[in-house]
């Protein structure tokens, strides 16, 4: 029998190395529509195409191509090859078919004596036009992995209503004069374990898919760690210690993991909420203020005077105060470089990060500044459109969310509280027995409901705004919308089925 040549050894670190090449590919297209950006900058303002290299090499904002810069520069400087040939290399061996084009054709202009800017300025608008076909396309993907998603919870529905028909009817008598046995553990690895487990393989795969706009969030999952990990405990431990529900009642456990989950989300929400507030603003303002410094430059105004005539516009909202460090700092003389390492202390989003280095790049370069700001300007516009398009598709996922944790909580509970009263009718011997158990296994699988909510809230976050620090809020709105829609539920059908107690879960 012939062997399946990726089994075994060989196989896997086949697979492994296969998996790191599609990683650098998509790294790389990533940011190459910035890195040709910077390159028809460069090449407007006069500078030539080794230059452009060299000056890739301070860019740490794209680390891919400052990699791409540091072994062109070495290949020349070191082996003391061509610059031209070392970029025809490089085009050879990349994995990436838009980046081996575009240095292709940058060889081939150059060499044949071309104007590099007229090439550059195509280049940028197919680059950019892809990036919109490729948008499309990430979105479709990403809807059919929230419907994958939906389906994986209608799939924990059915398990939470089985359960709970084993739970708190006669069918557990039933199993227990046969063979088939029902463990009450496998209701708990079912709703906190497998179930978690699963969202967490969704989650990993947004995460693969959607990429964030505030990449340095890395102080905010910290403290969210500090928040969520003694929520667990607090949950954990009145779980198992009984006694000290009794000792606070009516509060129960679902009670408790709400509270638990929402308290410890909040915190993280808030401080979110006010990162994202600046520099979504920030995100909004930039193409404009990169604008109106270009009109500035057309008067004539150095670009020093052009900045600080921008910064004194009104209505750039939050962003304004970083806006007026900046004109402080510029009036002191300090230079623009040391303002933008100023800037990115303070400002997360990447995004503006890009656009404001390109920005001073172009500035400190000279030459032809008033063409080369006038296509970043372009560009930052049309890169901003494409954002916020983005956002606005993905928004409706988030009223998804919240249709999907309701029905699951008042599924449930319909279910059991049916199974309970159907159980009574037909033998009344067994509907107490069945009440208890059903108030039992009802308090469990409600916390599995609640904390599944909270889970789905980090999915939600990284789908609609590519990072987990969007999905606190939501997920404290899911946790509460479960158990708001658990009580109601068990509310309204106290008059139809007069045997549910008003403290079914508590």
């Amino acid at each position: 029998m012939k062997k399946n040549p990726r089994s075994g050894f060989l196989g896997k670190i086949l697979c492994e190395l296969n998996k790191a090449t599609s990683e650098d590919r998509e790294k790389t297209e990533a940011e190459l529509p910035f890195a040709v950006m910077i390159f028809t900058l460069m090449a407007a303002s006069g500078i030539s195409p080794y230059d452009s290299w060299k000056k890739m090499r301070k860019l740490t904002f794209l680390p891919i191509f400052k990699k791409e810069a540091d072994e062109v520069v070495r290949q020349v400087e070191v082996l003391g090859k061509d610059p031209l040939t070392v970029m025809y290399q490089r085009a050879e061996e990349t994995q990436s078919k838009l980046y081996r084009n575009f240095l292709g054709g940058f060889v081939s202009s150059v060499r044949s004596g071309g104007k590099l800017v007229d090439y550059m300025k195509s280049q940028l608008k197919s680059i950019f036009e892809l990036r919109y076909i490729n948008l499309n396309r990430s979105i479709e993907r990403i809807a059919a992995l929230v419907e994958a998603y939906s389906v994986m919870l209608i799939v924990v529905l059915c398990t939470y209503i089985l359960f709970v028909i084993f739970s708190s009817s006669s069918v557990m008598d039933l199993l227990a004069s046969t063979s088939i046995s029902i463990s009450p553990s496998m209701s708990y690895i079912i709703a906190f374990v497998i179930m978690p487990v699963m969202s967490g393989i969704f989650i990993l795969m947004a995460h693969n898919m959607q990429r964030s706009a505030f990449p340095d969030l890395k102080d905010l999952y910290k403290k969210a760690i500090i928040f969520t990990a003694p929520a667990f405990v607090v949950i954990g431990v009145f779980g198992v210690v009984k006694s000290l529900q009794d000792a606070i009642k009516p509060l129960g456990l679902p009670e408790i993991a709400t509270i638990a989950l929402v308290a410890a989300s909040l915190p993280i929400a808030i401080q979110y909420y006010r990162i994202s507030k600046i520099n979504y603003n920030a995100e909004e303002s930039i193409p404009s203020f990169i604008r109106d410094i270009t009109e500035s430059q057309k008067t004539g105004l150095s670009p020093e005077k052009s900045i600080i005539q921008a910064t004194k516009r009104k209505d750039y909202g939050s962003f304004s105060k970083f806006l007026v460090l900046i004109r402080s700092q510029i009036e002191w003389g300090i230079p623009l470089r040391k303002t933008f390492e100023n800037l990115k202390k303070e400002i997360r989003s990447w995004f503006v990060i890009v656009n404001f280095a390109m920005m001073v790049e172009t500035l400190e370069i000279g030459g032809n500044s008033i063409q080369s700001l006038e296509i970043l300007s372009e560009y930052s516009e049309k890169e901003r459109e494409l954002q916020v398009n983005r956002r606005a598709l993905l928004k409706p996922y988030i009223l998804l969310a919240f249709m999907w944790s309701a029905l699951i909580a008042v599924t449930t509970t319909i279910v059991a509280l049916t199974t309970t009263m159907m159980t009574g009718i037909v033998s009344s011997d067994l509907s107490s027995v069945a009440m208890i158990a059903m108030q039992d296994q009802l308090k469990v699988f409600s916390v599995g409901i609640i904390i599944q909510c909270w889970i789905s809230g980090f999915f939600i976050g990284k789908i609609s705004e590519g990072n987990f620090g969007a999905g606190f809020k939501i997920a404290a709105m899911l946790a509460a919308t479960a158990y708001f829609s658990l009580v109601l539920s068990q509310v309204l059908l106290q008059d139809t089925f007069s045997m549910v107690s008003p403290g079914g879960l508590s």
